[in-house]
Parts: C-alpha cells; sequence; structure tokens
C-alpha cells in the first residue's frame, strides 16, 4: 500500500488547544497535511498551521537539543501515526507526525474564509464535551477519540515544561 508523509500540530495557548472542523470527514481535528517535495516535517507543520489558522507557530520541544550547530538538529514529532487515508482515490496511507505547538508571541487567528476554528480546554476533553460549532444553530460534535487523547497527552507534556 502507498502511504504518504504527513504532519499535524495540536496548537497549545493558555489552557486550550485549538480544533479546525474537516468538512469532509465531519470531525474536529488540529492543523495539519502533506509534506511537500524535499520539506522537512518541522517546516511542514508550522506552514499548515499558518495556512490553516494564520497563526505564526513554533513546534514545542519533546527532544532535547544538543550544544552543536552542525549537523543541524530537526525536532523530531511526539509520535507517529499509521492511518488510513479518508481522500478520494487510490486507496493509500498517511505516516502522520504529530507536533505540540505553540503561537509565536503576538501571533494572531486570521483563517481562510469558511475555516471554522474552535478552542478547546483541557477539562472540556478531559470530560468528553462536543465542541460547539459557530453559527450551526447549536451543532456540536465530540472530538474523536484518538485526537482527544493526543491533545491531552499536550496539555500533561506542556504541565511538565515541554521536553520529555
Amino acid at each position: 500500500m502507498r502511504r504518504h508523509f504527513t504532519c499535524t500540530g495540536f496548537v497549545f495557548d493558555g489552557g486550550r488547544t485549538l480544533f479546525l472542523w474537516h468538512p469532509h470527514l465531519q470531525m474536529w481535528v488540529p492543523p495539519g497535511g502533506h509534506l511537500l517535495p524535499d520539506e522537512d516535517p518541522v517546516t511542514a507543520v508550522l506552514r499548515e498551521i499558518e495556512e490553516e489558522t494564520g497563526l505564526d507557530a513554533e513546534v514545542v520541544p519533546t527532544a532535547p537539543v544538543f550544544p552543536f550547530s552542525y549537523p543541524g538538529q530537526i525536532q523530531p514529532p511526539y509520535t507517529v501515526l499509521l492511518e488510513n487515508s479518508a481522500e478520494p482515490g487510490e486507496p493509500h496511507q498517511h505516516l502522520d507526525m504529530i507536533y505540540f505547538c505553540r503561537p509565536r508571541p503576538g501571533a494572531r487567528l486570521s483563517p481562510p474564509p469558511g475555516t471554522v476554528l474552535v478552542w478547546a480546554t483541557e477539562r472540556e476533553l478531559r470530560e468528553g464535551r462536543p465542541l460547539e460549532m459557530e453559527g450551526a444553530c447549536g451543532l456540536a460534535v465530540p472530538v474523536a477519540p484518538d485526537v482527544r487523547a493526543l491533545a491531552l497527552a499536550g496539555f500533561r507534556l506542556l504541565a511538565r515544561g515541554g521536553e520529555e
């Protein structure tokens, strides 16, 4: 089976994390998408966050950064998921690199028109509360269990100061 490299960036800010509504999947997801040819995963996840939310973000380190300038270092993902893609066309899987991120100081949301974003607190996720879509007549949808578990792992990691 063919596999594509993808990345996902859970964005944490002030005790909350950001989700966007994915109309094709009909679910809440963090920003993310496919890596471009020759693109490293950190560059890709930050690009995807900016494209989908307008936020200028940075990756929260989950591994040590060594005190040398060469060779270069790229922060590894928190984990890598193997997912069957729901995209139309040839069946394939995504090797999805999961990063925990935060907005850079002064960054502001400015999503593309039609993008539905919502911030969720750790408590809302821990309690499994559905997230409401603003302007959708009270429509609320729970966060998928895998997405919720990863977001909660990010909250725990950030509470410990980042690097594991």
